[in-house]
């Protein structure tokens, strides 16, 4: 049995990703995967495991109010999880190969270099929440819609743009998920803020809904692979679920303003992380 300080120790890890994965839209790995493996000496394929179901349960902490208060676009998450889908099985199937080849840290540094430079495009768009025009693909998968801004006291419409280059980089966000139960969340916001151009919220409610079905892909491997350890498992998923909860009441009431630049933060932060741990310096 474990120790009750190691278990409050799991379940606060689960409480501060549950929160910052629900008001992001990243799942909440970013904070699991790092503090798992440095602070707690989880080997990482465990640690991959565990973070990839703690993404099931801040999906369905945070997605639950999203879609309730209609945020969340269903259509365009539905839309695009054909790739990012794909992705995970492949992406998954991939980790047995690459944690067995000692092959890890050339992902690390690559999927830090890919979120370094995606910073940029990020900072460039800045508060820009305007309506994008149409084009052909908003038509075709009916990629508009409107929500209330909490924050703003009015109600916002949008357009959807580019579905192509969003499903493009959806499968990567997949695979990303299924090889290293982290990231998923990052390349997922940024596929539907940066390249279909759609509102952060909508883009953040979005994500949380759809990292989810991406996660269970990829976790249902993992159980197979024996990735997957319960005892760790059970607390963090318990802390999630209530930072979830308290995360998304947060993000719907928080300007969009904040939520970008918070976005951008931890962007730079697992950036550096994921280098840092690649080159062996973490």
């Amino acid at each position: 049995m474990m120790p009750l300080i190691y278990l409050a120790i799991l379940m606060a890890i689960g409480i501060f990703a549950g929160f910052v994965g629900s008001m992001t839209g990243l799942g909440g790995a970013v904070v699991i995967m790092p503090a798992l493996t440095l602070l707690l000496g989880i080997p990482i394929e465990h640690a991959t495991g565990a973070s990839l179901v703690a993404t099931i349960a801040t999906s369905s902490g945070a997605a639950t109010a999203y879609v309730r208060d209609k945020i969340s676009n269903i259509k365009i998450g539905m839309s695009l999880e054909i790739g990012t889908t794909i992705g995970a099985i492949i992406g998954a199937l991939t980790a047995a190969f690459v944690y067995s080849h000692n092959l890890s840290f050339v992902i690390f540094i690559l999927f830090g270099v890919v979120v370094l430079t995606s910073v940029y495009p990020t900072l460039r768009r800045g508060d820009d929440e305007k309506s994008a025009r149409p084009d052909s693909t908003t038509r075709i998968f009916q990629m508009h819609g409107s929500y209330y801004d909490k924050a703003e006291g009015r109600r916002i419409s949008y357009n959807g743009i580019r579905w192509w280059l969003g499903e493009i980089v959806m499968w990567v966000a997949g695979f990303i998920s299924g090889l290293l139960g982290v990231g998923s969340g990052v390349l997922k916001v940024l596929a539907m803020d940066s390249a279909m151009h759609l509102p952060v919220k909508v883009s953040t409610a979005t994500s949380d809904f759809m990292i989810g079905v991406t996660a269970i892909t990829g976790a249902a491997i993992y159980w197979a692979l024996g990735y997957i350890v319960p005892s760790l498992v059970a607390p963090i998923i318990v802390g999630v679920v209530a930072g979830a909860y308290l995360g998304s009441k947060t993000m719907e009431s928080s300007h969009s303003t904040s939520i970008r630049r918070i976005f951008i933060a931890i962007l730079v932060i697992v950036a550096v992380e994921m280098i840092s741990r690649g080159l062996g310096f973490s």
